[in-house]
């Protein structure tokens, strides 16, 4: 049936760049995935600015659907030359600004750059709307400050999937919840908020020859027309030229975009958690904040629901570096080990540990962390003297680590009173059953539900976003689609708080909070 499909183009393709991976999955009319490809890169930091290359961009996308284009022949044994629809989602934020022939005017900068906090400041107080450094806006209003010559030749400013998506379809435009991240969305418009755009104009008058909504890309809600794949499109995708051009496009979105979407998490009182090299929670909003926090954006879903967002730039990045680390001293001990089964042992090993972690604390800094004030990040482990230093304890300060600073963000959404049914976790950090997910429950004072496709990640999450494009009935919202073709009797898990985790986080945060002018200190003072 999938080799069907396949022949006869009725398959959805959806690309996702992610920090570290760039995935191409493809599915069927039963939202499976059926094939998939990857590419493996890293980003570099150049004269002191997370970014990653143009040619790896490029490269990295061609390579990730080759990939799955070889899995595709190698399963079933013909080329894949047709779709019914494809969508392109990545990592949000950034700058990405261009002149008139669409060259890129500087380096790509990365949401992880925390290099914009005068122009955050200054216009979260013109907005009285809480501007997170890593937002598009933040980088633009800082390269001006900054005197930065390329700023006058800026034509259009877009996000990574924007970009892509502009080079596979000739459309300047961008989901909802990628634009979000740009700057702030009127819920009631779905648009740009339209005096936000006038009081930056203000703010830049008379010099440059440019508006502000004349550069932005024009924003559209899931479900939209966004263009076609046209013949260069499907040439830069496909070298080898099988691809045919035709198929619908939907909305470019961002990486919070399509984990709702993926864990079917676009309803009032839903959201989810991604975890993976960073962590962050998407909480769909019943009603508005009682006013502006610092900590938490306020973002949309692809259908334009706003959105409170806690993002925290380092998750499993730390976790990673010390699993790595009991593997070489294992294979020093002659012991060679499976990468996936030190993980397993070493997340249910944590399950027996003291609740508060026996007094370690751990910081996973790998960049800094604006929800906690702290600049310039360093992965630091600290203890008190008689801890309980046990290895138990300390997967389990590593495992907290990881959600330590969304859980200092999701207290405030707790004292405001947040309606929360449930949360849905994905993303590597849940993949051993019951780990995570526990502690995650224990740290945000809600269920937490892991579904079977927690896999499966945000490129299945375009994809479904695509599928809702293309398959849609008239008047069918996003939110009953998803319920209604895709979630309806999917297996889930979902855990509860135990009130004894939650004791134990909480005192491991009172530690947490008490380290903070030490991890400030050491970002400072600890350089190269």
């Amino acid at each position: 049936m999938s080799k069907d499909q396949i022949i006869s183009g009725n398959t959805i393709l959806g690309i996702e760049f992610g920090s570290t991976r760039i995935k191409s999955v493809l599915i069927d009319r039963d939202h499976n995935v059926i094939a998939s490809g990857s590419h493996e890169w890293e980003n570099d930091y150049v004269d002191g600015i997370w970014t990653y290359s143009e040619e790896s961009i490029m490269n990295g996308l061609k390579s990730s659907y080759a990939d799955l284009k070889k899995d595709v022949m190698e399963r079933y044994g013909v080329p894949l030359k047709k779709l019914s629809g494809m969508g392109i989602s990545a990592m949000m934020h950034g700058y990405l600004p261009f002149d008139r022939e669409m060259n890129l005017l500087v380096p790509f900068r990365t949401w992880r750059n925390t290099i914009t906090g005068e122009a955050a400041e200054k216009l979260t107080e013109v907005f009285s709307f809480n501007m997170p450094q890593r937002w598009s806006l933040s980088h633009l209003y800082q390269a001006i400050l900054n005197k930065e010559d390329h700023v006058k030749d800026i034509v259009f400013l877009t996000t990574l999937a924007g970009w892509i998506h502009y080079l596979l379809t000739g459309r300047k435009v961008l989901g909802v919840g990628d634009a979000s991240g740009m700057m702030p969305i009127d819920p009631v418009t779905c648009d740009y908020d339209a005096g936000m755009v006038a009081a930056f104009d203000k703010l830049v008058s008379g010099k440059y020859p440019w508006t502000l909504k004349a550069i932005l890309p024009q924003v559209l809600c899931a479900g939209q027309d966004a263009g076609t794949l046209t013949a260069e499109g499907a040439k830069l995708l496909d070298p080898e030229g099988d691809l045919e051009p035709g198929c619908p496009l939907c909305p470019p979105e961002g990486d919070a975009g399509t984990g709702m979407a993926a864990t079917n998490s676009v309803r009032a009182r839903t959201g989810n958690v991604s975890a993976g090299t960073s962590i962050f929670s998407m909480i769909v909003l019943e009603k508005p904040m009682s006013r502006v926090y610092p900590e938490i954006d306020i973002v949309t879903t692809p259908s334009g629901k706003p959105v409170g967002m806690v993002h925290c730039n380092s998750c499993t990045s730390e976790i990673n570096a010390w699993v790595s680390l009991f593997r070489e001293f294992a294979d020093l001990m002659g012991c060679p080990t499976d990468v996936g089964d030190v993980f397993t042992k070493l997340f249910l090993k944590s399950r027996e540990a003291d609740k508060d972690c026996g007094g370690l604390v751990s910081f996973n800094y790998l960049a800094g962390e604006p929800v906690t004030g702290v600049a310039e990040g360093r992965p630091m482990f600290v203890r008190l003297p008689d801890a309980k230093m046990n290895l138990a304890n300390f997967m389990r300060a590593q495992i907290y680590a990881s959600m330590e600073t969304l859980k200092y963000g999701m207290e405030i959404m707790n004292r405001e009173h947040v309606a929360i049914d449930c949360v849905y976790g994905h993303g590597g950090l849940f993949k051993t059953e019951g780990v995570a997910q526990k502690d995650l429950a224990a740290a945000i004072h809600a269920p937490v539900t892991v579904m079977e496709t927690a896999g499966e990640g945000g490129a299945w999450g375009i994809a479904l976003l695509a599928d809702y494009r293309v398959y849609r009935a008239d008047g069918e919202t996003l939110e009953d689609y998803l319920q209604n073709h895709v979630f309806s009797g999917m297996k889930q898990i979902t855990v509860s708080p135990d009130p004894e985790d939650e004791k134990g986080f909480d005192l491991y945060m009172k530690r947490f909070v008490s380290c903070l002018p030490a991890q400030k200190a050491a970002g400072a003072e600890f350089r190269d």
